[in-house]
């Protein structure tokens, strides 16, 4: 699918995002493994997610939709999980591979984790060498030292809790880590270098499940048992991120998002574009479920360029692409490092972001860990997005601040975290058309 976006007046209106990405992701897994009958409001039927669900019911795991955004869950305990009768295919998602390894390798069964082209380009070995020292058996795709998918887990049963200081701030390790930490004996020590967001934690203490945690130092004891909930998912902030940017970088623009999550470990975005100038108002703060929600008002203003402090990367890891697209039509540079992850999503997000900018005319110097964006007026032009969802949608929004149409091709990956971005951002007065190759 391409998109061809034409200029358009600035933002206006009221609008819902759909339900977080992580959280539908971790509420499935959870139930999953819980004691009885779990209810999940507001899921997130993109791509992923549903790939997360296909992947539990091959596990034997019961799964009703009782609407579009809402699952019964059939929990079957820790240890009612039944052998995969095929290969579990994860897509696109490289949480769904992350997460289900750690349930995986304490099965007293053999699978195979795969996923597509691009999945089995990004690094694994960061659960698979924790998860061989708490005794799983894991055999991946072994190129030039590092280790890839597809994943074959032989489980193994008598998995030994771990003290492990993580090389990198991840929640995808650390919740990997947590879920197999479930099954081990004893106490799973966790120490980060930075605060990577923490909804897995937040869930399974809503679950039941004991932890101890003193800053960035996650201790869990198992044996355990996990209780069904009734779980309420909010907006996701990473897709709200896209209008939030979008309206703050154009003058005139007003919109307000309802029931948005405002994780702290997850609204870097908002933090950063204050620092730039934007006009954010979080409305009406409160808990749900042990997550933070809140309505988040933005009015459109001339953004300038910033230093973005390293303390606030990790809370922003999946939003630069769009942070990006405001720093190129700020007033003044933005100088962004220490985002070298960027380069292990779905694309090398730095390159292929800095490839689309280049084309739009935007003056720019790419780094190995992050990039100088002099900021500018944008042209119209072509990009391609390289089927990473957060790619396309962050050079949709740069057609709120070009000087003429920008075709945007290879936009199908979308649907995996943002199955109605077209048409909230049209209700909002953009103008966004699928066309033909």
């Amino acid at each position: 699918m391409n998109l061809l976006l034409n200029p358009n007046p600035p933002l206006q209106g009221e609008i819902s995002v759909p339900g977080d990405k992580s959280l539908s992701h971790r509420t499935v897994i959870l139930s999953a493994l819980a004691e009885g009958n779990s209810t999940i409001h507001g899921f997130l039927t993109g791509k992923d997610c549903l790939a997360t669900v296909e992947a539990m019911c091959h596990l034997g795991v019961k799964i009703d939709f009782l609407d579009p955004e809402t699952l019964l869950v059939h929990g079957v305990g820790l240890h009612g999980l039944q052998a995969p009768k095929q290969s579990i295919d994860c897509g696109n998602s490289g949480t769904s591979m992350r997460l289900l390894a750690g349930i995986l390798a304490a099965q007293p069964f053999t699978s195979v984790l795969k996923g597509d082209d691009s999945l089995q380009q990004r690094p694994m070995e960061r659960i698979v060498l924790p998860l061989q020292q708490m005794g799983a058996k894991i055999v991946g795709r072994e190129v030039s030292g590092r280790i890839f998918s597809p994943l074959e887990i032989h489980g193994n049963t008598s998995l030994s809790a771990i003290d492990y200081e993580m090389p990198i701030a991840s929640a995808q390790v650390k919740s990997c880590l947590l879920l197999a930490g479930l099954y081990a004996k004893g106490q799973t020590s966790l120490k980060e270098k930075g605060a990577s967001r923490d909804h897995t934690e937040r869930l399974l203490q809503s679950f039941g499940v004991a932890l101890s945690i003193a800053q960035n130092h996650i201790i869990l004891t198992s044996p355990t048992t996990l209780k069904a909930q009734e779980i309420y998912i909010p907006g996701d902030i990473s897709s709200a991120a896209f209008f939030i940017a979008g309206a703050a970088m154009v003058p005139g623009s007003h919109i307000i998002l309802r029931q948005v999550g405002v994780n702290p470990r997850r609204i870097g975005i908002i933090s950063i574009l204050k620092l730039m100038g934007a006009d954010i108002t979080i409305h009406g703060p409160r808990l749900i479920c042990g997550e933070p929600i809140a309505d988040i008002e933005i009015k459109g203003t001339k953004l300038r360029g910033i230093d973005v402090p390293s303390e606030m990367v990790v809370s922003a890891i999946d939003e630069f692409p769009i942070i990006f697209i405001a720093a190129s039509c700020a007033s003044g540079t933005t100088h962004i490092r220490g985002i070298e992850e960027l380069r292990y999503k779905e694309t090398d997000r730095i390159e292929v972001m800095a490839k689309g900018l280049k084309i739009l005319g935007v003056s720019l110097e790419v780094f190995p860990d992050g990039i100088l964006i002099n900021g500018s007026s944008l042209n119209e032009g072509t990009v391609v997005s390289h089927g990473d969802h957060r790619v396309a949608m962050a050079f949709a929004m740069a057609s709120l601040v070009a000087k003429g149409s920008i075709i945007i091709r290879d936009c199908d990956n979308i649907a995996t975290s943002f199955p109605n971005f077209c048409e909230l951002a049209n209700q909002l007065g953009m103008s966004i058309h699928s066309i033909e190759d």
